[in-house]
């Protein structure tokens, strides 16, 4: 189990920062919704995916692929918020096609069925669209190169190549 754990480090990292981003988006979307939002909730969806992109990128960068690199920082972070942009596309478009061309909204569906719908369509099956197309677009065109930025050794350790060995594993 502890090898397949960390075969897979990467990808378990990006979900971590994925369910905070989640998180993010879901509490701003909502609290947006609720409040000063109420007829704009495609717009609310879009706030909380950028407010949690920040979030993530700086998370992403700094531990999820902490080690990838292969790119000048300005033209790795405009590729990262150009994929994101992407992304967040991807996120909003399930929801506005409930919303706007099947039109899951009053009067045609109560209260709660609306957000039932708002909920699977924008943060069910939109999340999963952003989630996919973000492990791709960021492992292929934003952190490139694995080892690309090799992680920062103590220099008791560098000095050491057996605890630089095991340090690095």
């Amino acid at each position: 189990m502890r090898e397949l754990l960390k075969k897979h480090r990467e990808l378990l990292r990006f979900a971590v920062v994925g369910g905070i981003s989640f998180v993010i988006t879901m509490s701003v979307n909502y609290g947006l919704k609720f409040t000063v939002l109420r007829t704009h909730p495609v717009t609310a969806l879009i706030v909380g995916v950028l407010v949690a992109t920040i979030f993530s990128y700086v998370a992403n960068r700094e531990w999820s692929f902490r080690t990838r690199g292969g790119r000048e920082r300005a033209h790795e972070a405009a590729l990262f918020f150009l994929f994101s942009g992407v992304a967040l596309g991807l996120n909003a478009l399930p929801q506005w096609f409930s919303r706007y061309v099947l039109h899951l909204q009053p009067p045609r569906l109560s209260p709660f069925g609306v957000e039932v719908a708002d909920f699977v369509s924008g943060i069910i099956i939109g999340t999963l669209l952003g989630t996919a197309f973000r492990w791709w677009a960021f492992k292929k065109w934003v952190f490139p190169e694995e080892d690309g930025r090799p992680r920062a050794v103590p220099a008791e350790a560098a000095e050491d190549p057996d605890i630089h060995d095991s340090k690095a594993a």
